[in-house]
């Protein structure tokens, strides 16, 4: 059966309808004719978004996988996070220029139009370089298949997290005898323990950092507390919405009222929050990836998963896989070179479990060297309650429904709306995502179902 093609106006309303002016210069990037040079017999084209010190970890694992495979060339290419990083792929992908091998958030998997952009994993090759569906965890595979095939290959998990600092919390007798923060298990506690923080806190200093006013940041926080209630989104079926706005405005109820009882300050939004926390802020939610910023400013802190305030385990979690961009001649010794570096580098994820990620790859986080890992070692248990975004077209990181959704939970964090209010919204813009098409589905016309 035929591949339903994908135009460009199709593909860059998938994206969110970005401008992308100018974006299209892959030549700066690196890929292209000094690969050729390589007097290796398989070269491998690889595209990711990492920088930072996620690059120079990914950086030092290709390293050491070109040092055990000398035959395989494997030319890696960094291009810039977010949204231009999908529009480059989407349209290598749909104009024969596709790389063989890419990396995408997983949540953006189902959107990216599988088995049209995306060609499926071959598990026998996976199982033969050593990775298979017993070495992760069931709920993060599950969301890695569609339509019963493997689109993705999980790399880690990366999670929102509770940052506190130790020596203010020794301060304020909210450390217990393991030197960790005392467990939490209602909002009450919760906010007794800011209390009781709050009074240990330099003057000058907020008790907690937030993000208040930054979309992704309030709607990742939203759908951990949302979880925790037990609140869903749509039917199995993807068909109704099913989002509770009596639940929903209690998860937006707490978030305001770290602002109303004087605990956050809009005003240190951002980076500045995390800036605050090195300064003796008592607390920071922030994402995993700040453990190498905090530690590397050596401060005394803990990290643990959001607390779980409306009784049950759920922080929000994303993850970084291993994607196989469509190719149309996909297949001979540069598909199996990509699926060999995947496995490699999902199999030595030690080096990149530094920057603060959980490996995908489960036999990691049994070993000796991950358990004397800090604070990894802390917030490990993550991977077991995973509070992700809904499988739908219009999900994953920087995408669709954050762009729509995360500005209404702002609204409530800052003041504008009120929590039952901006429930409402979300339940509306819930609806209208619902009923747009995917316009890269090789389905939808061309003139409709952008959601730009």
């Amino acid at each position: 059966m035929g591949r339903p093609g994908l135009n460009r106006r199709q593909l860059l309303a998938g994206l969110g309808g970005l401008t992308v002016a100018g974006s299209f210069g892959f030549a700066a990037l690196g890929t292209g004719a000094d690969a050729l040079a390589s007097s290796a017999s398989t070269r491998v084209r690889y595209w990711n978004l990492f920088s930072g010190g996620d690059g120079y970890n990914m950086i030092a694992m290709l390293d050491s996988f070109r040092k055990e495979h000398p035959g395989i060339d494997v030319k890696d290419s960094t291009l810039q996070w977010g949204s231009p990083f999908y529009t480059k792929l989407a349209m290598a992908a749909a104009g024969s220029r596709a790389p063989d091998l890419g990396v995408m958030h997983l949540g953006r998997v189902t959107g990216f139009s599988p088995g049209r952009l995306l060609d499926p994993w071959d598990v026998g090759l996976l199982a033969k370089y050593g990775v298979k569906e017993a070495d992760f965890n069931p709920a993060l595979w599950k969301r890695a298949v569609i339509d019963g095939k493997l689109y993705a290959l999980p790399l880690d998990i990366h999670v929102q997290l509770c940052f506190y600092r130790k020596d203010v919390l020794k301060r304020a007798g909210l450390l217990g005898d393991d030197g960790r923060i005392v467990p939490v298990t209602s909002t009450d506690e919760w906010f007794d323990v800011l209390k009781k923080a709050k009074k240990a806190t330099k003057k000058g200093l907020q008790t907690i950092g937030m993000w208040a006013s930054d979309q992704n940041f309030q709607w990742w926080f939203f759908v951990a507390f949302y979880t925790q209630l037990g609140g869903t989104w749509f039917n199995a079926g993807n068909t109704d919405v099913t989002f509770d706005t009596d639940k929903a405005t209690q998860v937006l109820e707490f978030m305001r009222r770290h602002i109303t009882d004087g605990y956050s300050n809009p005003g240190f939004a951002g980076g500045a929050g995390a800036e605050q926390f090195i300064n003796g802020s008592p607390f920071c939610w922030e994402g995993n990836w700040s453990v190498p910023v905090f530690s590397g400013a050596k401060v005394e802190y803990g990290a643990t998963p959001l607390p779980p305030v409306f009784g049950k385990q759920a922080t929000h979690a994303e993850s970084h896989s291993f994607v196989l961009p469509h190719q149309a001649e996909r297949g001979g010794a540069a598909n199996e070179g990509a699926h060999q570096l995947a496995a490699y580098v999902v199999r030595h994820a030690r080096q990149w479990a530094a920057g603060g990620h959980i490996p995908a790859y489960t036999p990691t986080l049994s070993t000796a060297a991950y358990k004397k890992l800090s604070p990894q070692n802390e917030y490990v248990s993550a991977m077991d309650h995973q509070a992700t975004e809904p499988k739908v077209w219009f999900a994953g990181s920087t995408g669709i429904l954050a762009q729509r959704v995360g500005p209404i939970v702002v609204s409530s964090m800052l003041g504008s709306a009120k929590p039952e209010a901006a429930a409402r919204r979300m339940k509306g813009m819930l609806t209208e995502l619902l009923a747009s098409k995917n316009p890269m589905d090789g389905k939808t016309a061309a003139q409709g179902g952008a959601v730009a």
